[in-house]
């Protein structure tokens, strides 16, 4: 094909080793990667080549393009029938499809000279450990080993952004503004109707976190130290605690996230969402999910609807469901019962205070990932302190289930 690529897409083709490239939306990425593993199949006879994302519908994208630039070279024949997941050559190479889902489990046991990630930011943490031994024993046997990464950025912090600081890679930082393909026009919209933030990070192809991001992604990233949890792997005298974000009327999710408290450490072990279900599917789950865990608290946002669903849960668990509002908490005092303010930023920075001081970790989620890095704050006139987040179900649920640290007794809540 008579394509006339950009410098920057000419020096990627050139490249032979390991390359990054953090890019904003349609600057051509994925046309000149495809291209790449094309020139690398052809050119390196009888050797691997394993395309890989974090879903099955984004690998799939980029293996279409890398077919379709196969089936339309002159140089290069086919083995056998394409697959939608794999590429036999005549000359010996062949191209794999694979989404890593969240642990990279299927991944194991290929032995890959060139890895290709699409998407590479959103790639979870814990799926590099089991990517890279992949490619070690071409890397010294046979020279390759070449890892080849592609993305938006996602925040700072991780694999993908850590390749920029790797000597080992060399890397590329492209902007949708330096594209002659898109106009000026439709960046200016864009723009408009973006934030600064999400315009710098989609379009410009920016390493940025928040600027009032109340959790650091870099911090996030590193305390997501795990990937899969069971049952069976809790630790002798723990317990587990349940944080509930209710759902408004009009369709929000209902959030659920399990803690497991081990002595002072908690170990988020679970995340699960709903979406336009009824109260009784919410109180019902939180029930089933009791019968599983046997839950010491269950701490839910009692505002609103959370309201009926608290009080439906006390009748069914009894004591153990706490209700926190971020207005008010129940604790009892010489015998009686009282009511004490409890403010957002309580809970929030009991979660903050755990994950910098290596209290708290996470299950790898990046649902819950996005849910954390919404949550900004600021100061208004009066310098009271504001947290918010466009997608703060998952994190809100969350503080909840952390506030676990905070309870002294059966009765008695000390905050």
């Amino acid at each position: 094909m008579d394509i006339k690529w950009d410098n920057w897409q000419l020096q990627v083709l050139e490249h032979d080793g390991s390359l990054t490239m953090r890019c904003g939306r349609q600057v051509g990425k994925s046309e000149v990667v495809s291209e790449k593993a094309l020139r690398l199949a052809r050119d390196h006879p009888g050797t691997s080549c394993m395309i890989i994302a974090a879903s099955q519908r984004q690998s799939s994208l980029l293996f279409e393009k890398v077919h379709a630039r196969c089936a339309d070279s002159p140089d290069v024949d086919f083995l056998d029938k394409p697959t939608m997941t794999k590429i036999l050559l005549t000359n010996g190479s062949r191209i794999y499809c694979m989404p890593t889902g969240r642990t990279g489990h299927f991944i194991r046991g290929f032995t890959i000279d060139f890895l290709i990630a699409d998407e590479a930011a959103f790639i979870p943490e814990m799926v590099w450990l089991a990517i890279e031994p992949t490619i070690a024993v071409s890397r010294s046997t046979r020279g390759f080993g070449w890892i080849i990464l592609l993305s938006t950025p996602f925040g700072k912090g991780g694999y993908f952004y850590n390749s920029f600081l790797d000597d080992d890679f060399r890397s590329w930082h492209i902007s949708s503004e330096s594209c002659k393909r898109i106009s000026k026009s439709f960046l200016s919209k864009k723009r408009k109707s973006m934030s600064k933030m999400q315009y710098a990070q989609e379009w410009l192809g920016e390493f940025v976190d928040e600027y009032r991001q109340l959790f650091p992604t870099a911090l996030l990233k590193e305390r997501m130290s795990f990937i899969d949890w069971s049952l069976k792997e809790k630790e002798l005298g723990s317990g587990f605690y349940l944080g509930v974000d209710v759902a408004r009327y009009g369709g929000d999710e209902n959030a659920f996230v399990i803690c497991e408290l081990q002595g002072k450490k908690l170990k988020v072990v679970k995340c699960h969402t709903t979406e336009r279900v009824s109260t009784t599917d919410t109180i019902g789950r939180i029930v089933e999910f009791d019968r599983i865990y046997g839950f010491k608290r269950v701490f839910i946002d009692d505002a609103g609807v959370g309201g009926g669903v608290t009080d439906v849960l006390i009748e069914r668990l009894g004591r153990r469901v706490v209700g926190l509002n971020n207005s008010s908490k129940r604790f009892v005092m010489a015998g009686e019962e009282h009511k004490k303010g409890i403010l957002k930023e309580d809970l929030y920075s009991n979660v903050l205070m755990l994950l910098e001081t290596g209290r708290l970790d996470m299950i790898s989620d990046l649902d819950l990932l996005r849910s954390l890095k919404s949550i900004t704050y600021e100061y208004n006139d009066s310098g009271r302190l504001k947290i918010q987040g466009s997608y703060s179900h998952l994190a809100e649920a969350l503080v909840r289930s952390c506030w676990c640290v905070k309870d002294k007794g059966l009765n008695l809540y000390l905050f």
